[in-house]
């Protein structure tokens, strides 16, 4: 049996987030000027098809899935990677902490400054459409972040977890990572994330504080062919 994690961004866009979906009922995708997700229902060739006519000729879409991923033939794959899916053994307490504020839509360039420098993963001045983010400031600067990107039912990805290089190694990227699973699973979701499965340094600090690794995910980032 399959999970609802296997396909994230189509089952995010056929329950928590159908609100945001463009496509059909065989491919849909988030506006990419939020984020660049879109998945096809399954791998007939109706569903490729319908995968294949989302993105116009300058844009890049990016698909994620447990399982192998079929490239329409009307695509072709830039870029190829290996991620881990980790999801939360538990659910995390609700902490507070003086130093961590809710961003709003005034922070959304310094926002995009710090992912850029950092590159968490894909991020765009509209990423606070998803989910409400945080961040820790310094003398008016935004030195760390954190918030939520997709949600699926009963479950909602911790995303946008970076500290900018000069503030590193002072527990500010845990204490977020804490808070913002901690606001997930107050509403009764699983906080789940994903990695490179190359980026072993995170990975050991996920496992530590309290992520096991579910699967293995495979990333496709296309275009239409030239």
């Amino acid at each position: 049996m399959t999970h609802i994690l296997d396909r994230p961004v189509w089952n995010a866009l056929r329950t928590a987030h159908a609100s945001f979906a463009e496509g059909s009922g065989c491919a849909r995708r988030y506006p990419p000027s939020i984020v660049p997700f879109a998945a096809a229902a399954d791998d007939t060739r109706e569903s490729l098809e319908a995968l294949e006519r989302l993105p116009t000729s300058d844009e890049a879409m990016a698909i994620v899935e447990a399982g192998p991923i079929t490239v329409p033939e009307g695509l072709t794959t830039i870029v190829e990677g290996t991620l881990v899916q980790m999801v939360a053994e538990k659910p995390f307490d609700r902490i507070s902490d003086d130093r961590i504020r809710a961003l709003t839509e005034a922070d959304a360039e310094d926002m995009l400054a710090l992912a850029e420098l950092t590159r968490p993963g894909p991020f765009t001045l509209r990423a606070q459409s998803l989910g409400t983010f945080w961040g820790i400031k310094v003398d008016g600067r935004l030195v760390a972040m954190a918030g939520q990107r997709m949600r699926q039912t009963g479950f909602a990805e911790l995303s946008g977890l970076c500290t900018h290089p000069d503030f590193q190694g002072r527990g500010l990227g845990t204490l977020l990572l804490k808070f913002v699973a901690g606001e997930i699973s107050s509403r009764g979701e699983a906080a789940y994330l994903h990695a490179y499965a190359t980026n072993t340094p995170a990975i050991v600090l996920y496992r530590r504080l309290g992520f096991h690794l579910r699967s293995e995910m495979n990333l496709c980032i296309v275009k239409r062919r030239d």
